[in-house]
């Protein structure tokens, strides 16, 4: 993608290549993701994950500390739902069968594992021994003692670690945009 200003010939910018490194990373994920959304309606989708990757080129500060994935796909739900509303509002065109509002409304297993994806992301960022506590209480289904014998800590501490965990964890989560 090359063009000429002033009788030069001037390479892709900074912001194509953002562009071109989002669409190359994230594309065919959200392209599928949107197809579900759309009820495999290829031109629609196409057309959100356009107006998708243009609102991350256009707010470039919004992709900042954060996970570019889950932003794009809820930029791409949101898209998917305005357009439903929008259709609502007027006579219809064309009819959108309940299956896509559902999937477009949250009950889609994608949504649940982007979310899933997040928490493990912020689980991950968390320090070893409060991810180790959290893991052990609540993912293993661990009581106290039996955590703090796994663990090889006094019981007091497994306490005031999971205290302090899920503070950082719920942090993490309200940085992520998950938590209320």
């Amino acid at each position: 993608m090359r063009r000429r200003v002033r009788d030069r010939d001037v390479g892709p910018t900074a912001d194509e290549g953002l562009l071109r490194a989002l669409y190359s990373e994230h594309g065919g994920p959200l392209l599928g993701y949107v197809l579900r959304l759309t009820g495999g309606d290829r031109t629609q989708a196409e057309d959100v994950v356009q107006e998708t990757l243009l609102r991350a080129w256009k707010h470039p500060e919004a992709l900042a500390g954060r996970p570019v994935r889950p932003w794009l796909f809820t930029v791409a739900r949101n898209l998917v739902v305005d357009a439903h509303r929008a259709k609502q509002a007027r006579p219809p065109e064309t009819g959108i069968d309940e299956h896509v509002m559902m999937t477009a409304s949250g009950s889609d297993d994608i949504d649940r594992a982007l979310e899933s994806w997040t928490v493990a992301e912020a689980l991950a960022g968390l320090s070893p021994p409060h991810r180790a506590v959290l893991v052990e209480t609540y993912y293993k289904g661990r009581s106290v003692a039996e955590a703090a014998k796994t663990l090889g800590i006094p019981p007091g501490t497994v306490k005031s670690r999971t205290y302090y965990a899920l503070r950082a964890l719920k942090l993490a989560l309200e940085e992520r945009g998950l938590a209320p």
